[in-house]
């Protein structure tokens, strides 16, 4: 029988274990970085959109996109046993792995940005996690800051070179504008099966 006088009403047959968000330091080397940002750069860079081409106008960058044999079996070996051990250890997601490539993206000065998104959709590949990875050196830009928006107050992600953001798919997160220089990043997501 349920207490009233501990409040006992609800009896949960698990507790949630996703967390907010994840991050790796140094996923990759400055080398490294510059190195994807020449592929990337390399390929024909085309105007990003969003799903619904009839909203404001929420989105300006250019994207291309990077699959293992532009040269980078490497990183998404290393993508794949990271991001293995982030989800055990973070979200306990079930998850078929990347379905869609890996996306370059650069945001240029002054009105380079992603407003507010969230990166699923209906009847759209079953994307559970999403990752960011932050290409450029700090240095070179100014504004351009992911931001993950649980709350009025967002989470600001460090401004690292090299470093890796991973947080589930369904969280609202946003790139504010490129004031100065160029942003470059590389950004993915992870499917699965449907959510139950």
């Amino acid at each position: 029988m349920l207490s009233e006088k501990n409040n006992s009403y609800n009896w949960s047959f698990e507790l949630d274990k996703i967390n907010d968000y994840a991050y790796w330091d140094n996923f990759l080397t400055e080398e490294e970085c510059n190195k994807i940002i020449l592929i990337g750069k390399s390929k024909v860079l085309e105007k990003a959109n969003t799903r619904n081409q009839n909203k404001l106008k929420t989105r300006d960058s250019n994207i291309s996109w990077l699959a293992p044999d532009d040269n980078l079996d490497w990183l998404y070996r290393r993508l794949t046993d990271t991001l293995t051990s982030l989800n055990e250890r973070f979200f306990g997601f079930d998850l078929y792995g990347f379905t869609e490539g890996l996306q370059f993206t650069n945001y240029k000065a002054p009105t380079g940005k992603y407003d507010s998104h969230n990166d699923r959709a209906f009847n759209t590949p079953i994307r559970k996690l999403s990752i960011t990875i932050q290409l450029s050196n700090p240095k070179d830009y100014e504004g351009g800051n992911l931001e993950l928006i649980y709350s009025d107050k967002p989470i600001i992600c460090e401004k690292q070179q090299g470093k890796l953001y991973a947080f589930p798919s369904f969280v609202l997160h946003r790139v504010t504008p490129v004031i100065q220089g160029e942003r470059n990043s590389l950004v993915g997501w992870i499917t699965g099966k449907n959510f139950k």
